[in-house]
């Protein structure tokens, strides 16, 4: 049972004390009379009494309007289509920016180059001047800002000022091939596209100025191309329509920054689903949602504070990006790094944290095996007397992963794995400061998301595997899809399996200690003899083997069932034997159940990943079956698909 299992880390009192989700719980007991002593009674009040939980949230993390709401939520039962913070007029920039001092707000740092630091003053005055060159550009309220950008301070600087005018902002990193990036932004039609003119990685440079001019050229509403000399200080951009280099851009020196006060619905952000599947459904997300549920993510599930310094590994095509921006807002710190994270030296991104005294460093449940298997040992090799707090996402983090972390990278560390999706930009389960952590397990469901597990007939189920639904309304919820009029593509993505009720993709199980395990995507799910397997915990017991690197399972369809297939990456040297195969069948069918053990166990040179960094097993089960791949350049790796097809030991 969970119950027997012993906590890997627990907080100690002071912090307990010291935490914002204290100070949270006392100011929730004062205003409302009532007596909460643990978390468990806060989250429950806070899916109760919904309207005013968030309008808890909304006082504590001082949220700036020009005009407060006339209601918090019209019908948090009402999904889609529930009205959050209805009458507030204001501006999500304006809230990121209301530090102005000397204090550093983001910290830049690339593979190769000086260490860039920009203070909150010097970065509010550099939002005025490009605010004013946008606006002089024709940018107003509505209009869309796209970046095609590295993980740059000018993106940050990009999006406040874009916002600040009310535009609408949207990002790919430039590793996006070029069929990804018009599928993207040629659904949403940019006024304005700001682009670098390439990156490094791995020690390599990357153009991405043919990138943009073919882009520019295919989608006509683009107007205006701003390009960051990122990797040449004298540039030429003659050949791109429309184009400007970011510094002849911005000559005017704005005399103040200005925010245009908009409707709490007014769109901030467009995002993507990952498109592996078929064209990519740009989800519309509205400022005050975006807003009032980042806060309460960073203020109080992360505990961040104006002393923190905060990194997260992202691209500006990952959702974690927008997330990690929104931590201005608290004052802290910010690290941005753009690169390979084991370039020029596997320890890179852990010097980074020695030499930045970062507080929470924040990274994927991929990395996190990656740097296992390299042999660094950042406890040992960095100072990390700063880090308090990891935080891993992506993926599931496999109880290994958890013992590792304590074990080489701090033990005094709160490791937070946290889960959502791009399509609420933010968090169903994560961290909790006020609770210990058990190995495999996100520390809780977020406050205000009322997170169930529903078997198959919809109901709902404690102690057993289910589909991850949410029963209650959340103002990040997207206020629809871009071209969707009738909604009908946002219902079927989220309500159409059960009614008024987000069905959010996740195969999981509520533990009793309050947190939540993911075993993986339900839509990946293995089904063999009609029984559901999460590929998650397939992949934890298969990857502690020291002859596999990686692995990916699939179902096949075989002789009216359904056959588990796992594919092996080896690790250098190894050749998968017939031995090694009857030891990993061996391992699966005493730890996991005989269902699991794969038919069949193959050896290929590659798993591919999205650029997120995550196993893509429907583009690997459409390729075992014939069926095409719809949208390649979703991958980090497409070329690895082709290693899939047509192999002989699927034909018996």
């Amino acid at each position: 049972m969970d119950g027997l299992k012993k906590p890997i880390w627990s907080p100690p009192r002071k912090r307990i004390d010291e935490s914002n989700m204290a100070r949270f719980l006392a100011f929730v007991n004062e205003r409302h009379g009532t007596d909460f002593s643990d978390y468990d009674a806060l989250y429950a009040w806070s899916v109760t009494d919904i309207s005013a939980f968030w309008e808890a949230v909304w006082q504590f993390c001082g949220i700036i309007a020009s005009r407060p709401y006339d209601r918090v939520v019209d019908d948090p039962q009402r999904m889609p289509g529930a009205r959050w913070f209805e009458g507030a007029r204001l501006n999500f920039a304006e809230n990121l920016l209301r530090y102005r001092d000397e204090k550093t707000a983001l910290i830049f740092k690339g593979e190769e180059g000086p260490t860039l630091r920009l203070s909150y003053a010097e970065m509010t005055g550099r939002v005025a001047d490009l605010a004013q060159a946008l606006s002089k550009a024709g940018v107003v309220a509505g209009d869309r800002v796209a970046g095609f950008m590295p993980n740059l301070p000018e993106t940050v600087i990009a999006m406040l000022a874009a916002v600040s005018l009310g535009a609408i902002w949207s990002s790919c990193s430039p590793d996006f091939g070029l069929r990804g990036v018009l599928e993207r932004f040629g659904q949403i039609e940019p006024k304005v596209l700001f682009t670098a003119d390439g990156y490094r990685y791995r020690g390599k440079s990357y153009d991405c100025l043919e990138r943009a001019r073919q882009i520019a050229e295919a989608i006509p509403a683009i107007e205006r191309v701003v390009v960051v000399p990122y990797l040449q200080p004298s540039l030429r951009i003659a050949e791109i329509p429309q184009a400007v280099l970011y510094q002849a851009f911005t000559t005017e020196q704005a005399p103040a920054l200005s925010f245009a006060q908009m409707p709490a619905e007014h769109p901030l952000y467009i995002m993507y689903s990952s498109g592996t599947t078929g064209p990519p459904k740009c989800m519309v997300q509205g400022a005050a949602g975006i807003l009032v549920n980042h806060l309460k993510e960073h203020i109080l599930h992360t505990d961040l504070k104006r002393g923190d310094t905060i990194f997260y590994f992202t691209t500006c095509g990952w959702m974690m990006w927008n997330w990690l921006v929104s931590s201005l807002a608290t004052g802290a710190t910010v690290v941005l790094y753009d690169g390979d994270p084991f370039y020029p030296q596997p320890g890179a991104l852990w010097h980074l944290a020695q030499e930045e005294q970062i507080t929470v460093f924040g990274t994927s449940a991929r990395y996190l095996t990656a740097l296992e298997q390299s042999g660094v040992r950042p406890g040992r090799d960095f100072d990390l007397g700063s880090l308090r707090t990891l935080l891993s996402t992506g993926s599931p983090l496999a109880p290994e992963g958890f013992e590792f972390v304590h074990r080489q990278i701090k033990a005094d560390l709160q490791l937070a794995s946290i889960s959502g999706g791009t399509d609420l930009n933010g968090c169903f389960a994560l961290g909790n400061p006020l609770a210990p952590v058990y190995a495999g397990e996100l520390q809780c469901r977020g406050l205000g998301m009322r997170v169930e597990v529903f078997d198959e007939t919809g109901r709902s189920v404690k102690g057993a595997t289910g589909e991850l639904v949410c029963t209650a309304a959340f103002p990040s919820m997207p206020l629809h899809f871009w071209n969707d009029p009738d909604g009908s593509k946002y219902r079927k993505a989220y309500f159409e399996r059960f009614p008024g009720v987000w069905a959010h993709g996740d195969w999981c199980r509520l533990t009793d200690s309050g947190g939540l395990i993911i075993f993986g995507r339900s839509d990946t799910t293995l089904n063999p003899g009609g029984v559901r397997i999460g590929t998650a915990e397939l992949y934890r017991l298969v990857e502690t083997f020291p002859e596999i690197d990686d692995s990916l399972a699939v179902g096949q369809r075989w002789q009216g069932d359904e056959r588990v297939i796992l594919f092996v990456r080896l690790a250098a040297g190894k050749t998968l034997s017939d031995e090694l195969r009857q030891r990993i069948k061996t391992a699966i069918r005493d730890n996991l159940t005989p269902r699991h053990v794969p038919a069949k166990i193959i050896a290929v040179a590659d798993i591919p990943y999205t650029i997120n960094m995550k196993k893509v097993e429907l583009a690997v089960r459409n390729v075992i079956h014939g069926e095409p791949v719809k949208n390649r350049d979703a991958l980090a790796n497409p070329e690895a698909l082709e290693l899939y097809r047509d192999l002989e030991e699927l034909k018996c």
